[in-house]
């Protein structure tokens, strides 16, 4: 059991991965991993059993991908359910690239698996996608697994399982899917312009960093207030930032904030207190393309947010970078 343990410890981080993309939660995550573990440990505790799987790598993600299929499937309702908007929990770990203090940063089987469309961004449009469909784009496009396992994971042949990954494909790359292409030295750039823009106050000023169609998504969970829809074009957009952090905004005189690395792109970690007292803890990641802001995800449920590290009282508004 010592030696099963090892090797699956050696897989963790990759499994972990697999769950994040297919789920777009963090602790569903790592309920798929433990029940893959459960999984593997009640198959292969036979000698006989294990020197059949001449792949360990494949074989549990094959298992953990089918794990998180099922979880898909019923999270549907779930999400139908959710009060306001919904985004993933996000993943935070510092700009330097050490780890978070709950150790979930990404580590490099995470890195190496990172494609150029990284960050909320995609977690978000891969909600639009059937769970067939995105389980077969995140372990063939993602994941590099051959199309034979992909249609195994789903029960299906090889070839509706290239129809299900070309169908996500068009769905990703969609004319109205906001498009975060911009290395990390770009997004500092235009975050950096951003928030300028913000503490300046000057809503022209800020036009000049949003792209015409960037949307603003905010998910409280039902326990702040919240739009319930996207909020969508520069101008709109422009007015809600500065409403919330601009000079005169809401929470101008009280908000710490940080740098950070959200699902692997630059964005904010921050805190607040609501006009009642409440303390607000956001973590806003950003799309980033051409040298504009394409979408601002607001995540702001403290039921996601759990293992935040603390800020402290030196990282004040505007960040420093």
């Amino acid at each position: 059991m010592r030696e099963l343990a090892t090797e699956f410890e050696a897989e963790r981080g990759r499994l972990l991965a697999v769950g994040h993309r297919m789920l777009g939660s963090r602790s569903e995550a790592e309920d798929a991993v433990q029940e893959t573990w459960l999984r593997y440990a009640g198959a292969l505790a036979d000698p006989a059993a294990r020197a059949e799987i001449r792949d360990l790598s494949a074989w549990l993600t094959t298992t953990c991908a089918r794990i998180c299929l099922d979880v898909l499937r019923s999270a549907r309702v779930r999400r139908e359910a959710y009060p306001g908007q919904w985004l993933p929990e996000p993943v935070v770990s510092p700009v330097d690239g050490r780890s978070s203090a709950d150790g979930y940063a990404p580590d490099p089987a995470e890195r190496a698996v990172r494609t150029d469309q990284v960050g909320t961004a995609l977690l978000v449009v891969l909600e639009r996608l059937a769970p067939e469909q995105r389980v077969a784009l995140v372990l063939h496009d993602v994941f590099a697994l051959p199309f034979a396992r992909v249609a195994g994971v789903l029960g299906t042949t090889e070839a509706a399982a290239r129809q299900l990954a070309s169908r996500a494909r068009r769905a990703v790359s969609a004319p109205d899917v906001p498009r975060h292409t911009a290395d990390p030295a770009e997004q500092r750039r235009v975050l950096k312009a951003f928030v300028a823009a913000t503490e300046s106050g000057e809503l022209d000023q800020l036009l000049q960093v949003l792209a015409p169609d960037v949307v603003f998504v905010g998910d409280s969970g039902g326990h702040f207030p919240a739009a319930r829809r996207p909020v969508l074009g520069a101008d709109a957009v422009g007015r809600l930032t500065l409403g919330l952090f601009g000079r005169t905004g809401r929470y101008a005189d009280r908000v710490l904030a940080r740098p950070v690395l959200v699902d692997g792109a630059l964005g904010l970690q921050m805190e607040t207190a609501h006009s009642d007292g409440r303390p607000i803890r956001l973590v806003t990641a950003f799309a980033v393309d051409r040298g504009r802001i394409t979408a601002i995800y607001n995540q702001l449920n403290p039921e996601k947010l759990t293992d935040l590290p603390p800020l402290d009282a030196d990282d004040g508004w505007p960040p420093r970078w």
